[in-house]
């Protein structure tokens, strides 16, 4: 885990590192699907944190550019139906980014919770670690596989199943604020918040499920803004970006 250095905010660069990327994310600034040109700038950003910090990265990402599992209710889908189609938007989301990644060079592996042999590969946990300790991308989709929970879960889970050192949370702000800072214009920005005062102070970072998750295990959590370029680099090395929620 992060060796947090007293006083200072400091904390010594991780070996292996866990990006929930959201599927609005990946929209960018379309309106529904996927912003190409978004894509690539993350794809960009990923290679030089893997080839020129040498870490190990995994990523988890949603599926809300293309469909959510609480819109299941206002069509008369079900829940859990609704939760499947979301998990399987996240697949599509997958092979997209998978698609960026390796036209910029990078090794990659597409992985899913659910079992679709010919598009992506099963979830195995130790075969996931063993394509990190080869240097490729593993790409989780598919959340957990199981309806009611986000995809905040799952990249909480898939972070404390692989041993990750830090969990990176991609958002469209720079960080956990006191409020919502896109409509509290003297919001205060936490630059390192322990999971208790996060508690406290009931702010927004992850759901329950996923926060409590890492709080029982100590899982760092980094909130950062991904699309101001180079802030995924800062977020693996010891500068200071976003906010860092830890014990």
């Amino acid at each position: 885990m992060i060796n947090m250095a007293a006083g200072n905010g400091q904390y010594q660069k991780p070996k292996r590192v866990l990006l929930k990327l959201s599927g609005e994310a990946l929209r960018g600034n379309e309106d529904f699907g996927f912003d190409a040109k978004r894509i690539f700038e993350y794809a960009e950003q990923i290679k030089e944190v893997v080839k020129l910090e040498g870490v190990q990265l995994a990523i988890v990402v949603g599926g809300g550019n293309i469909f959510r599992g609480n819109q299941a209710k206002s069509m008369g889908i079900d829940r859990a139906s609704g939760d499947y189609m979301g998990m399987l938007a996240t697949v599509m989301n997958g092979l997209a980014l998978q698609n960026a990644l390796e036209k910029v060079g990078l090794y990659t592996r597409l992985i899913s919770a659910i079992e679709m042999p010919k598009i992506c590969e099963a979830y195995i946990r130790r075969r996931a670690i063993r394509h990190l300790e080869k240097g490729r991308i593993v790409i989780f989709s598919a959340g957990t596989g199981h309806p009611y929970f986000t995809t905040d879960t799952a990249a909480s889970l898939r972070a404390i199943e692989i041993e990750a050192d830090l969990l990176l949370k991609a958002t469209r702000v720079d960080g956990v604020y006191s409020a919502d800072p896109e409509k509290v214009p003297d919001a205060v920005k936490y630059n390192h918040i322990t999971f208790n005062e996060v508690l406290d102070k009931k702010l927004n970072v992850m759901d329950m499920t996923a926060f409590t998750l890492c709080q029982e295990n100590k899982m760092p959590i980094r909130v950062f803004d991904l699309n101001k370029y180079g802030n995924l680099r800062k977020a693996v090395r010891e500068e200071e970006v976003g906010s860092l929620v830890s014990v």
